[in-house]
């Protein structure tokens, strides 16, 4: 894979390139255990070899382990969600807009040695999700038109990991927020795995998903928009321990230009191509760079 760079005009990088050696010491890039996260580690592994790291690829570990092994120098980079760190490593449940919540986690995170760069526009947040042709039928667009429909008597189901269903920013609190209830009998836990299909196949009427899941145009599914704010941003962000940007300073300029290249609807289509189509990550990671002229 450590193929020559065809153009890197777009992403102003011909300066960085020159100065980027690696040394005998390989840069750890790590990564969770879901599909959009070893498909974005196989992407930053591809592009830092294709400029000339030698780079270890640890892919497929929890989040609690990431983020220690990250703390404790055992990785070096890898992506990470803002909401994450904000709720989850910080401990901070104040309500905060996209831009605050970034911020807030480049400060706090700072104190232990861990630099996030520019935040791509891929927002890997939680939503709730219908089939596209019911929530017409009903029109339902928002989740405050969903609340409406369950305060006029309509009995919605819904399936939900059971993650969201207990944790503290979860289904409580969403239908505190927006003033209603599904109701015990109408809530299935089951694996995230399963709550897609099971409202493709119309086992239940809503489901939790998460936003760039490739599963949401696949099975032509709406995501509710969310009207009153209450899902926090999980915009997608490379994290990198300050002790390695120091060694290789000009690896912000080149993660910032990958960074750049992501969005949403990017994100739902290659996890689509693997989730999906089951094509090998590796060459979803590949073919990403192939039709931006990276490689």
């Amino acid at each position: 894979m450590k193929r020559l760079i065809s153009t890197l005009s777009g992403l102003a990088l011909a300066g960085a390139l020159t100065a980027t050696s690696a040394t005998a010491n390989d840069l750890v890039v790590g990564g969770k255990n879901f599909t959009e996260q070893q498909i974005i580690a196989s992407m930053t592994t591809q592009y830092l070899e294709a400029l000339g790291y030698d780079v270890d690829n640890r892919a497929g570990m929890g989040s609690a382990v990431l983020r220690q092994a990250q703390e404790n120098g055992q990785i070096d980079l890898y992506w990470e969600y803002t909401g994450t760190s904000l709720i989850t490593y910080n401990d901070i449940s104040e309500r905060l807009d996209p831009e605050e919540t970034y911020e807030r986690v480049k400060e706090l995170d700072a104190e232990v040695g861990l630099v996030w760069l520019e935040p791509s526009a891929a927002n890997n947040t939680y939503g709730l999700a219908m089939r596209e042709d019911d929530a017409e039928e009903r029109g339902i667009a928002t989740i405050s038109d969903l609340a409406a429909a369950i305060n006029d008597g309509e009995e919605l189901t819904l399936a939900s990991n059971a993650e969201f269903y207990a944790r503290d920013d979860g289904l409580r609190p969403l239908q505190e927020m927006y003033e209603f209830e599904f109701g015990r009998r109408n809530v299935s836990r089951m694996d995230t795995g399963l709550t897609y299909p099971a409202l493709r196949d119309g086992q239940v009427d809503v489901s939790v998903v998460f936003a760039t899941d490739g599963r949401i145009p696949a099975f032509d599914l709406r995501v509710l928009q969310d009207d009153r704010d209450y899902f926090p941003a999980y915009a997608l962000t490379p994290v990198i321990r300050a002790e390695t940007l120091e060694e290789f300073p000009e690896l912000e300029e080149q993660l910032n230009a990958l960074s750049a290249l992501l969005d949403d609807a990017t994100m739902a289509e290659l996890n689509a191509r693997v989730d999906v189509e089951r094509e090998t990550i590796e060459r979803v990671a590949e073919s990403f760079f192939e039709e931006h002229d990276l490689l």
